[in-house]
């Protein structure tokens, strides 16, 4: 299988199987369309017929051209068959280890987001926030039941973790006393919506945690409109130079400033393009999850003008990058040679098998979209995964679980997709969430052209 497209002046030819991407000349390019269904005498005459008023596309140039791409599909490199689909439950089915915990430290928030998916960190349920026995025994779970995996990593999550700050550190410090003897190493990351951050929060989170999330939707009234604090006001003016002064400190640490982008404002490059002239240099924009009826829910006229914001801002980073001011977008993060394994490619997402979230109260859900809906309760951190059944589910999700996933060029790239997209679009975790398809398409094909121009460049 093969994926065509043109983009931002480049042809630009994907060999699904392979992973190969090549960019070529409009000829070949051409006689790559007609290679699989059309004879070498066809291809000529469609060739010599398209381009009779190019003196340079001769009889011999364009056989010498169905030479090269013969060689190309003999060496692997185009037209690849799929090999990949009966291993595609191979890695979950031989790997039980968990790696990964999601921990709900705080069900409670001091914001009132509007299109929150967690309404307002309580998950439908109460208000809680997580003690540190409760925490310490998450750990220990994970730490028993990670297997020969040695980097575990534990997001802290809510609501608003920072309303449980003290537990979070003490968190820290308990797991950095077990790794020596578990021979583990942890990784913790942080998502902030910024309104507690202080210096305490600044200088402990820049030593100890691997990544840090900061919640910002960009322009002032994009972002103080969903946004809001409990009395009803903005917080951008509140939060904008907290973040600001935790990026700088964090030097060569990761973090992401990550927005959502609603009907409000699809025209999202604007807002991304403000938070990279605030000083931010790695970004993240996630398109709104919400009941269709919401007014702030994507649409189907949203689409195309969304299709042409990923190549604005595909273009536009390539330009920034020229003069020195250049971001890193999330989303078009993309190794073409040394990026994930074939199995993890095929497997996806670990939700429900190697990554786990856990409420307050230690309960134990495939992931922290999953939180609330006691349909997907697997266990809890004293007993284990109880829901064995619902666990086998998981295991089965991958590029291969969906019908929809079949001839799709983009399938080993977005492994399947997420299964909670999946559940909340169609009610089935094996489903798809078409709409958030074709948006990852479309950003799969700016990320492989920003890497076809840094290529031309070298």
């Amino acid at each position: 299988m093969i994926h065509q497209y043109k983009l931002n002046g480049c042809n630009i030819v994907l060999d699904v199987f392979s992973g190969a991407v090549h960019s070529v000349d409009e000829l070949a390019y051409d006689i790559i369309g007609l290679f699989e269904t059309y004879s070498e005498e066809e291809i000529v005459s469609c060739m010599l017929e398209k381009y009779a008023s190019d003196s340079e596309i001769t009889r011999e140039e364009i056989l010498d051209c169905i030479t090269d791409v013969r060689e190309l599909r003999d060496e692997g490199k185009l037209f690849t068959e799929d090999c990949y689909g009966e291993h595609a439950c191979d890695l979950k089915n031989n790997n039980h280890a968990i790696k990964a915990l999601c921990l709900h430290v705080a069900h409670t928030c001091n914001l009132s987001c509007e299109y929150c998916f967690a309404a307002q960190g309580k998950y439908h349920g109460e208000r809680a926030l997580m003690s540190f026995e409760v925490g310490k025994k998450a750990l220990n779970f994970l730490i028993a039941n990670s297997g020969n995996q040695k980097n575990l990593e534990v997001d802290f999550f809510g609501g608003e973790p920072l309303m449980n700050w003290d537990v979070c550190k003490k968190l820290v410090a308990y797991a950095r006393s077990r790794e020596e003897e578990t021979g583990k190493s942890f990784r913790f990351t942080l998502t902030t919506n910024g309104l507690l951050v202080d210096d305490d929060v600044i200088e402990f989170a820049n030593h100890e945690m691997h990544n840090v999330v900061m919640s910002l939707d960009g322009r002032q009234e994009v972002h103080d409109r969903l946004r809001k604090t409990p009395n009803g006001k903005g917080s951008y003016e509140l939060i904008v130079p907290k973040f600001q002064k935790f990026a700088k400190m964090r030097g060569e640490r990761d973090y992401y400033i990550r927005g959502t982008y609603t009907h409000n404002n699809v025209e999202f490059t604007k807002d991304l393009f403000h938070m990279a002239d605030l000083g931010f240099t790695a970004l993240s924009m996630e398109p709104v999850v919400c009941a269709p009826d919401d007014p702030y829910a994507l649409t189907q006229e949203d689409l195309p003008i969304l299709f042409e914001q990923y190549e604005i801002l595909a273009k536009e980073m390539i330009k920034r990058d020229k003069e020195g001011r250049g971001f890193i977008f999330y989303h078009y993060m993309l190794d073409l040679e040394g990026g994930p394994c074939i199995y993890k490619r095929i497997s996806g997402c670990g939700s429900g098998t190697e990554y786990l979230a856990v409420t307050p109260w230690g309960e134990l859900y495939p992931c922290h979209q999953f939180v609330g809906d006691e349909k997907y309760s697997m266990g809890n951190v004293w007993d284990g995964v109880i829901n064995t059944e619902l666990r086998e589910s998981f295991k089965g999700c991958n590029a291969y679980a969906r019908p929809s996933c079949a001839d799709c060029w983009a399938k080993l790239y977005c492994s399947g997709g997420c299964a909670a997209n999946a559940y909340h679009a169609s009610g089935d975790i094996t489903g798809a969430y078409e709409y958030g398809c074709e948006l990852f398409k479309k950003r799969m094909e700016c990320a492989i052209m920003i890497k076809v121009a840094e290529s031309d460049e070298e």
